[in-house]
């Protein structure tokens, strides 16, 4: 082989290497792994969550359904209570991972447990399509105040 042969051979080897490197490693910033919670209470919140100082009229309404439905088991603000389900303030729910119609199968059939302990959840009873759009509203706009797009 020539030298130039050689040169491209290595520039391309170095470069799949770098881009398997990048691949391997989690994105700075959120992990994906469920945070370590065996120092925490049952009933404990599991994450700290920043509040946006004001919420779109979609997000606000979903904050009123979220509460009355899905703040006794994810906790006020979503932060996740130990014991009982994850918060949804978090880089596993990020909308490249989790998309919206995630969380409107979630609430409609249930979900079966894959990332967290907590076992499966149940369907929600009672919330409607329109209930469920504001409820991801509101944790997407946490979300975003949280670093987490």
């Amino acid at each position: 082989m020539n030298k130039l042969t050689l040169l491209i051979a290595g520039v391309l080897i170095a470069g799949g290497a770098v881009v398997i490197n990048n691949l391997m490693q989690e994105p700075a910033g959120h992990s994906m792994t469920p945070p370590d919670t065996s120092a925490l209470s049952d009933g404990d919140p599991i994450a700290e969550v920043a509040v946006p100082a004001e919420f779109s009229v979609l997000a606000a309404s979903g904050q009123q359904a979220f509460e009355s439905v899905c703040a006794s088991c994810h906790g006020k603000n979503a932060t996740g209570l130990e014991g009982l389900a994850p918060p949804l303030v978090h880089k596993i729910y990020e909308p490249s991972h989790h998309s919206d119609e995630a969380f409107f199968r979630a609430a409609e059939f249930g979900v079966k447990a894959h990332h967290w302990r907590f076992g499966d959840m149940p369907p929600v009873e009672g919330l409607t399509r329109g209930d469920v759009k504001g409820i991801v509203a509101y944790v997407r706009e946490l979300q975003r105040e949280n670093g987490i797009n």
